[in-house]
């Protein structure tokens, strides 16, 4: 449009114009533009997720907007920067997470670099070797929300969620244990080894362990835990026997859990619940020991192969154990003893306990009454001694048992600790048998025992050449003729020699005379009158003796 302007004032009765501002077509594309972009980022601003800050030890495998952060194999976010932090002992990864992945800034949430491993579990992190190093990240159950994590070395056990109970396990030391070492429940495994810490006075260990539902049912009040790593080898009257959990528990460790046979009353634990952590079945399982009684044993020898947890027998039977082993100074023979501390738990000796309770009538609240027994029992040659276990590795125990013969001793009621008498060690009362057998030998007079045989070594010699001499010819001679007297028999009786039928001859002769004899005697039995008046003509016995003679 143009507009008509004059340099000079107005007509009279002219009209007069105004003027209009109109938009070009060219600007129509820029602002649509602006405008598309004005709601592509608002609408990524209105997507995007939460940043996040995650602070590792190294940045290996980490490389800004291209390593990726996943939860169960799904993406939820992408580094977007990898830096130093400010006091360079660590690296600090930027992560953006996808809107939907905000649950993973929950305070309790963990996050660590997924790469090659091999664990306690087996190899894990294959496929990162082609695909590359990830974060792996788990959320937590914490309804507050942060925006700095400090990431794990290695990946948790057990990720959240994951249906199951958690308890504590006390132990002394954690062994072969480490994170990822199965639990065996009647040898299947039903859980692992989730971490471990010492306890705040730092004289044990924590261990914590996850059982996986359902069979964290089977963990009662009542169940015992023990250490089920390695390999168990007993000898027994059957012979050798081993026993183990599986060989996964041999190479890495492992815990197992039951119940003792005795079945006391018991529930489901409770998550949390705290159990002790004992070294093998047979301890766990043993029945409650009861009530323990501490005396101490003193020894005047040496108690080499003696150490802490020996057992303490008594016929037998192992009714306690060896606690502490002290050297002691005597001041007035000045000789140092050995102080030996024992415990042991009456009740372990089962029925012979009960029944000697029911005998003696002891209240076993009664400490005092208590003692008086054992002073009786001292009385009747209760004694301790310490006796080898084992020949080839010189281990000792110490065994309680009644000698009659022992000598008396003064029982002392109100020495504390209470203090057994002892006799000295098998071994012991060897040497000493050896040393007095050595000392009987020492004591032989060998040098005149030695002249003596001398001389009768001597004596018995010229015997000898005295009998080689002159009776050893004679001897010669004599058996000469014994052997000539031997062929000259054997030549009399041979078969075919005169003397040999002259002898059969005579032998015929003589049976024929017994045998007149014989009828000769058996007529006068039942004639005797033929000794008066003779004998009759034609006799039975004249018959007799023409039918017998030849």
């Amino acid at each position: 449009m143009a507009l008509e302007t004059s340099q000079g004032p107005p007509a009279p009765g002219a009209i007069k114009t105004s003027s209009r501002w109109s938009v070009s077509l060219v600007w129509i594309v820029p602002i649509i533009a602006l405008l598309v972009g004005i709601s592509l980022v608002v609408h990524n601003r209105m997507q995007a997720g939460p940043e996040i800050t995650i602070t590792f030890k190294t940045g290996e495998g980490l490389t800004a907007e291209k390593t990726q952060v996943k939860y169960r194999n799904v993406v939820i976010g992408h580094v977007s920067e990898v830096e130093l932090s400010e006091d360079q002992k660590s690296v600090t990864a930027t992560v953006k997470l996808a809107k939907q992945a905000a649950s993973f800034t929950r305070e309790d949430a963990k996050y660590w670099v997924v790469r090659p491993r091999i664990g306690a579990g087996g190899v894990s992190g294959i496929d990162t070797l082609l695909s590359g190093a990830f974060i792996g990240a788990d959320s937590g159950a914490s309804q507050r929300t942060v925006k700095t994590f400090i990431g794990l070395e290695a990946p948790p056990p057990i990720t959240y969620g994951e249906p199951g109970k958690r308890f504590t396990l006390v132990t002394k030391d954690l062994s072969s244990l480490d994170i990822g070492s199965p639990i065996y429940y009647r040898k299947i495994p039903v859980g692992q080894v989730v971490g471990y810490a010492l306890d705040k006075d730092g004289k044990g260990v924590e261990v914590e362990v996850f059982i996986n539902a359902p069979n964290d049912a089977y963990v009662t009040t009542n169940t015992r835990f023990w250490n089920a790593s390695g390999i168990d080898i007993g000898v027994g009257a059957n012979g050798f026997s081993v026993k183990t959990e599986s060989l996964s528990a041999v190479l890495i460790g492992g815990i197992a859990f039951g119940a003792p046979e005795y079945g006391l009353a018991s529930t489901v634990a409770s998550e949390g619940s705290r159990f002790d952590l004992f070294t093998d079945a047979p301890s766990a399982l043993a029945p409650p020991p009861g009530r323990a009684q501490y005396m101490a044993l003193r020894f005047d020898q040496a108690l080499r192969g003696l150490k802490v947890g020996a057992p303490v027998e008594f016929q037998g039977l192992e009714i306690g154990k060896v606690v502490s082993i002290n050297l002691d100074f005597d001041l007035k023979t000045r000789n140092f003893p050995i102080i030996v501390g024992i415990v042991i738990y009456p009740e372990s000796m089962g029925q012979a306990h009960v029944k000697m309770l029911a005998l003696l009538k002891h209240d076993p609240s009664d400490l005092e009454g208590g003692i008086r027994i054992i002073g009786s029992f001292v009385e009747h040659g209760l004694r301790a001694q310490a006796r080898s276990g084992n020949l080839l590795t010189g281990q000792l125990y110490i065994s309680l048992d009644f000698y009659p013969k022992a000598e008396k001793v003064t029982f002392d009621p109100n020495a504390r600790p209470i203090m057994l008498p002892t006799l000295p060690s098998s071994l012991e009362l060897l040497q000493e048998q050896l040393q007095a057998v050595i000392e009987k030998i020492a004591n032989l007079p060998l040098d005149r025992i030695a002249t003596n045989l001398d001389g009768s070594l001597n004596e018995l010699r010229n015997g000898l050449k005295q009998f080689n001499s002159q009776t050893l010819p004679g001897v010669r001679t004599t058996l000469d003729d014994v052997r000539k007297t031997l062929k000259s028999a054997s030549a009399t009786l041979a078969d075919d020699s005169p003397q040999r039928e002259q002898l059969s001859d005579a032998i015929d002769e003589l049976g024929r005379m017994s045998r007149s004899l014989r009828d000769l005697s058996d007529y006068l039995g039942r004639h005797p009158e033929s000794l008066i008046r003779g004998r009759p003509k034609d006799s039975q016995f004249d018959s007799q003796s023409e039918k017998r003679s030849p």
